[in-house]
């Protein structure tokens, strides 16, 4: 796992934008940053593939024990009267991607370690299936890349064809980098056959007489994708005529609505509670440990809010943000690689239909926030002293 400086391509911002990644820069410099890359080793992709599936299935046995638990979805902060609609979504496995995005640290030697997984709303989708792979053609042709993601969204649309309706709604905010990733799934159900529709979360409306939820054009919304956190959407003024959409089918959902427990951060103690040791895990726990080093994590922040790194009990970096009166928890703090100066970068480990699907790398400080960039990768044959 080396981290490489290279010449960006001439006239990248082109390329990308016609690619459909509009949002390449963020507070004057690139988001989409091409001036250096990563490259792995085959074994070391083997090694994340495989944690990957590791830790998908963990997180099935951590929902089976979830679920069931009303004490524990309290703990999570969802309210009670979405438990039931989570454990019937659970048993019923109703349609869905089952996609998200293993957050993981890892030095290119030891185990990778689960930061968190970002299934309900995972963003960096278009630049991880689309982006880095156009890019690796054109600068690397020879070399591989841990990457089907683009063909597996294809293969998982066209799998759920027959389960659900022939036009699916695409709800996200008004947001660019939104927009950007719900625009690439659209264009994936599409090519799966499916029509799409897209509408802003704020312009959902609800048909009392039908008992359903429309668009602006009044029009029976079947089958809902939805960029937007389940949490937020149980505490919205429409939580009821939801709760009354879940329960009697009016609308396909997706994802599921058991996507609150995979999402929420409580679920890190969980983990550790039922695999204690587990090596592609870090340890968590509901209260801070005494004096050892640790990261709080409130149970609903996005985008690296409210996040504080504490060494020895002493706070050395924090985030600020609008969370963290839902509750903490508190994970084992893990040294990441700096391979350059300031710079430590994440590995965002993709799974779709349940399946490992690839990578992308995000590069920030200490902590990972929404500003943080992207950069591709590739992967070669280790060769001492060789570079690219």
């Amino acid at each position: 796992m080396i981290r490489e400086t290279i010449e960006p391509r001439r006239g990248w911002r082109t390329t990308v934008e016609a690619e459909g990644l509009i949002w390449h820069t963020a507070d004057g410099r690139p988001y989409w940053n091409e001036a250096a890359c990563y490259r792995f080793t085959p074994a070391q992709v083997a090694t994340i593939e495989a944690a990957t599936a590791e830790l998908y299935r963990l997180f099935l046995v951590a929902g089976d024990a979830i679920v069931g638990d009303r004490a524990m979805l309290r703990r999570f902060g969802i309210p009670e009267a979405f438990h039931g609609p989570i454990a019937d979504a659970w048993n019923a496995e109703p349609p869905a991607l089952d996609y998200g995005r293993f957050d993981l640290g890892y030095d290119g030697q030891g185990a990778p370690k689960l930061f968190e997984f970002n299934c309900d709303t995972p963003t960096s989708l278009l630049e991880a299936a689309v982006i880095q792979w156009t890019w690796k053609e054109e600068r690397f042709p020879h070399a591989d890349q841990f990457n089907s993601i683009h063909d597996r969204l294809v293969a998982r649309w066209s799998a759920l064809r027959g389960d659900l309706p022939a036009t699916v709604h695409f709800a996200h905010v008004a947001d660019d980098e939104d927009a950007v990733t719900n625009a690439y799934l659209r264009d994936t159900a599409q090519r799966a056959g499916l029509a799409t529709v897209p509408i802003l979360i704020d312009d959902l409306g609800w048909d009392g007489d039908a008992r359903c939820f429309v668009d602006t054009g009044d029009r029976r919304i079947a089958a809902l994708f939805k960029l937007y956190p389940w949490e937020w959407l149980a505490n919205e003024a429409f939580a009821p005529q939801l709760l009354d959409s879940l329960a009697h089918g009016e609308t396909r959902w997706l994802e599921p609505v058991w996507k609150m427990i995979w999402s929420n951060k409580g679920i890190l103690p969980v983990l550790d509670d039922l695999f204690p040791g587990h090596p592609n895990l870090l340890a968590a726990a509901w209260s801070p440990p005494a004096d050892a080093d640790a990261v709080a994590k409130p149970l609903l922040a996005r985008e690296g809010a409210n996040v504080s790194l504490r060494r020895a009990g002493t706070i050395v970096a924090e985030t600020g943000g609008d969370y963290g009166d839902e509750g903490y928890v508190f994970q084992e703090l893990y040294p990441l690689p700096q391979p350059a100066p300031g710079i430590f970068p994440v590995i965002g480990s993709w799974v779709v239909g349940g399946e490992p699907a690839g990578m992308g790398i995000r590069e920030d400080g200490l902590i990972t926030r929404n500003g943080a960039r992207f950069v591709p990768h590739v992967i070669v044959p280790a060769v001492r002293g060789d570079s690219l």
